[in-house]
């Protein structure tokens, strides 16, 4: 938990189909159809099974439990799933729910929802975007706080610094089923920490995760298997990012996702065969 007398507080931000102004690819003319757009009954079924299935396993099951996550959503949020979410709160300490009104400028409203959370007395706040859809290992938070000891000179030179696990998984989903590759991904999502100083009044959607070297410095660490980048229908853009595969000999990866990620691979097969949807209708989906 503490990398000598430094105390390293681990913060994450999830947003679940949250209505604002700004902040996705996917645009709209109004709130209302935007509203009707992120609420459709259909849509929000398959992001609760996708967050339910992919995303929340390995959260549950961090190997270091000493971390927040922030789930950010609409106060209007359809039920079931706004007690869903509550539910989730109280099952799980770690999480806490920010009900955010529509803002126009999407990034105050991602710092109007973590900034109750950050600690004041932390030395240093491992910042970490967790999209709905996408998960981290089991071991992540045990890892980005472990590791920021060898990384802390580095740190001290600007307060700033990203630390990317950039060995990953890419799974698709379409009507026959999951598809698996395994990718290096340069900055993807998930598994990429910024480490701030607690009174630096930024989240980390302040620092968009494909120019992170225009913010800070950073460090990338390829050992360990570390996120599951998840293409489904209806991801806001669906592109997997500069990188580039790596080989597995025989790969077994019902076991690996079940070992890593605490993910049932038969279980999303099969939702994926059900739902029968093709990729997202977007330029770079899947790329």
């Amino acid at each position: 938990m503490m990398d000598g007398a430094m105390r390293v507080q681990m913060l994450g931000l999830c947003r679940f189909s949250y209505l604002g102004g700004r902040g996705f690819q996917v645009v709209h003319d109004s709130l209302d159809e935007r509203r009707a757009f992120l609420y459709d009954p259909e849509r929000l079924a398959r992001r609760w099974f996708w967050f339910e299935n992919v995303t929340l396993p390995a959260l549950l099951a961090q190997t270091d439990p000493d971390f927040t996550m922030v789930v950010m959503t609409g106060p209007d949020l359809p039920e079931p799933y706004l007690t869903r979410l509550h539910e989730l709160t109280e099952i799980a300490p770690q999480f806490k729910l920010a009900l955010i009104p529509p803002m126009e400028l999407h990034l105050d409203a991602c710092l109007q929802a973590i900034k109750p959370h950050v600690e004041a007395g932390a030395d240093v706040v491992g910042h970490f975007r967790q999209d709905d859809d996408d998960a981290v290992a089991v071991d992540y938070v045990e890892n980005a706080r472990r590791d920021f000891a060898a990384m802390r000179p580095l740190w001290q030179r600007k307060r700033r610094l990203s630390c990317d696990y950039a060995r990953g998984l890419v799974l698709k989903a379409g009507p026959r089923g999951i598809a698996v590759e395994p990718r290096i991904i340069y900055n993807a999502v998930a598994g990429l920490t910024a480490y701030l100083p607690p009174d630096a009044e930024r989240s980390i959607m302040n620092f968009p995760h494909w120019k992170m070297g225009l913010y800070m410095p950073g460090v990338m660490q390829t050992d360990r298997l570390m996120f599951v980048r998840f293409l489904n229908h209806d991801n806001d853009s669906g592109a997997i990012g500069a990188g580039y595969p790596w080989e597995i000999k025989d790969p077994d990866w019902a076991a690996v996702l079940s070992e890593r990620f605490r993910i049932d691979l038969t279980s999303l097969e099969q939702a994926a065969r059900d739902y029968r949807l093709p990729g997202a209708d977007r330029p770079r989906w899947g790329k």
